[in-house]
């Protein structure tokens, strides 16, 4: 043979895959091999070449290659596919595509390498047929995780169950699967049974019960409670698997997610930041953290994180939303278009979809918000897509489908301050709800006394129904625990709408030192000076100077470009 195949297993093992590429287009194009007298090295050939091309992430190319070495396959003597088939079985290899020693070609490993490349890819369906090609009884774990992920992303939810747990009857540390079963609802029991228990033939993990393998009880317990909703359980058995595992990057991301969740944004912030302490180069997660430095408006540290992330990976969808949020504030539209690139990189990224139903809210388009935060709840409904589908239908007069949507949240989260505001919220938004509205807000304080936002939602309720007085003492109670700048922008409000000038600049300018970004606290200062100096604030502006900030405003766009 002119080109030795052990060269290009040789080159494929040494991860030089470009040259194993090149190398291999000499292989399957070399005239000693006949491809009707030796089929089955022609097969063999062309396996190799797709694996170089598999790695070098040209998956077409490969998936064309593979295919064509199954038909040579297929046209090999039955005798010669035999004991081939043996030959590979006593090998007992891997039948991953980054397992290349390949000397005898197996038509299901062959069927999993162009299943593998659909699905990177996307093409989850195409995917799925090659994969159920492959006999239950000659799938390995690999093959079975793939299975299972084709699955759920087809909504094949109970293929999809079926395949996950058979990873973990295969191998207990398999964590994906473990989060993923209990995303699909399965119950900590249930999943902890499928560990294998008494060492057997089969060369499978075994899971220790003592206390070295408690943690992954733990764990899975805690993935549980997250899953159903449980974010307070969830919190406290990560809490504990960090004193047994401390920076563990993974479990402070999933602490950091699910304070984000429950409006805990500075233990999230916090726990977001020690990880990147920990490892400054991890992108996973990153894009709520980003979330959070908006909410704070601390745009400096956004700004450095977008320049970090995209320094480390501008492929990942992370990135993107990332950078849809550093836009929200100077182009909304330019700030969708990037949330919507990160669903079509990640069709199952859940940031992206509610980062793109909150700025089509803000560009007042709320029927299509309705659509992307219904894509964030069928991938894992949450507090956040069901406050975006509340807020979303109530922009739109829909009161029907948004209270029904929060009465949802709360049979989901009955012990959620959260969502019993969220009822609230609904009943606020028309008068002959507001005595409902009252009795929501209250219950949600009664559960949370802490809770800002439901304390701010009630005030807003007593100034609509003239009890100015009770909404200033309320939120003055809150002010002797709270720092915050909505609490200072709320009463500043509140007395400016009372004639109590004095107070009301105090307090705008308190929010407005807490956080100079605020944006309410800006415009309700501005309105303010105008009022103190007897101009009324809903006056329009005379024309002189609306050309002059036309032209400042044509100043700075040419500046941007």
């Amino acid at each position: 043979m002119d080109v030795p195949k052990e060269q290009i297993t040789a080159l494929l093992d040494n991860a030089l895959f470009n040259s194993a590429q090149l190398l291999g287009s000499f292989l399957v194009s070399s005239s000693t091999v006949n491809a009707e007298t030796s089929p089955h090295l022609k097969a063999e050939n062309l396996v190799l070449l797709g694996d170089a091309l598999f790695r070098e992430r040209e998956y077409r190319r490969a998936i064309h290659t593979y295919k064509q070495a199954l038909q040579y396959y297929k046209i090999i003597p039955k005798q010669n596919s035999t004991s081939s088939r043996s030959a590979l079985s006593a090998s007992n290899r891997s039948s991953s595509p980054n397992s290349f020693n390949i000397c005898a070609i197996n038509e299901n490993e062959v069927k999993f390498k162009i299943a593998s490349c659909h699905f990177a890819l996307s093409e989850n369906k195409v995917a799925l047929v090659e994969m159920e090609g492959i006999p239950s009884k000659a799938r390995n774990l690999q093959m079975s995780l793939l299975m299972a992920k084709l699955y759920r992303n087809t909504k094949h939810t109970r293929g999809a169950v079926t395949c996950y747990r058979e990873c973990l009857r295969q191998c207990p540390y398999v964590i994906e699967a473990i989060i993923a079963l209990a995303e699909l609802g399965a119950s900590a029991k249930d999943i902890i049974s499928l560990f294998p228990q008494t060492p057997n033939r089969g060369g499978r993990a075994q899971l220790d019960h003592g206390d070295s393998s408690r943690w992954l009880q733990r764990y899975v317990e805690a993935q549980c409670c997250i899953a159903s909703n449980d974010y307070k359980g969830g919190l406290e058995l990560l809490a504990e698997l960090l004193q047994r595992f401390p920076n563990n990057t993974h479990i402070l991301l999933e602490m950091a997610k699910v304070e984000a969740i429950i409006g805990k944004n500075d233990e999230a912030i916090m726990n977001f930041e020690k990880v990147r302490s920990v490892d400054p180069y991890v992108v996973t997660c990153m894009d709520e953290y980003a979330m959070l430095l908006k909410m704070k408006s601390d745009y400096s540290k956004l700004n450095k994180l977008v320049h970090d992330l995209l320094s480390i990976d501008p492929t990942r969808p992370e990135v993107f939303v990332a950078l849809s949020v550093l836009w929200e504030r100077k182009d909304e539209r330019g700030a969708l278009s990037y949330a919507e690139k990160s669903i079509k990189i990640d069709e199952r990224h859940i940031p992206g979809y509610l980062m793109k139903g909150n700025l089509l809210l803000a560009l007042k388009r709320p029927e299509s918000a309705v659509m992307a935060f219904r894509g964030a709840q069928e991938l894992r409904a949450d507090l956040r897509s069901y406050q975006g589908l509340v807020h979303s239908y109530l922009a739109f007069s829909k009161v029907k489908e948004a209270l029904y949507a929060a009465r949802e949240a709360m049979k989901a989260m009955p012990q959620s301050a959260k969502a019993l505001k969220l009822v609230g919220d609904v009943h606020a938004s028309n008068s002959g709800g507001r005595e409902k509205a009252k009795k929501f807000y209250e219950s949600a304080l009664r559960l949370e006394p802490g809770y800002l936002g439901a304390a701010l939602a009630l005030a807003e309720l007593h100034v609509i129904e003239g009890r100015n007085g009770d909404a200033v003492s309320l939120l003055e109670r809150y002010l002797k625990d709270w720092a915050d700048d909505s609490l200072h922008v709320k009463l500043a409000q509140v007395f400016a709408a009372t004639n109590m000038l004095q107070d009301s600049l105090s307090h705008y300018q308190s929010a407005l030192r807490i956080n100079p970004q605020n944006e309410a606290a800006k415009k309700g200062l501005e309105r303010l000076e105008k009022q103190m100096k007897g101009v009324d604030p809903d006056a329009p502006e005379d024309e002189e100077e609306n050309e002059v900030d036309d032209a400042d405003a044509e100043q700075e766009e040419a500046e941007l470009l």
